[in-house]
């Protein structure tokens, strides 16, 4: 097994540090690595709508661009009135 040489001397130090082997802190952290990637194969899968299945207003670019410029507005005006 060929592992980068900072990562080992972190990993080294990481063992002295809490007065454990080189080779416990390895093995801690596949069996930690192992252990996650499991839980995510147990998770349900989620299936997200991608298109057509919209439940609200179907905007053009034209109108959302329409609403951020007036939401960026009403933001400007605000904060000019809060500092009055």
């Amino acid at each position: 097994m060929r592992i980068d040489e900072t990562l080992l001397n972190e990993a080294k130090a990481y063992a002295a540090r809490n007065g454990r082997s080189l080779n416990s802190v390895m093995e801690d952290a596949l069996r930690q690595l192992m252990n996650r990637s499991a839980e995510v194969a147990d998770r349900p899968r989620i299936n997200l709508p991608v298109s057509g299945a919209a439940t609200g207003p179907m905007l053009t670019w034209a109108e959302i661009k329409e609403i951020l410029d007036q939401e960026d507005a009403e933001r400007v005006l605000g904060a000019g009135h809060a500092d009055a």
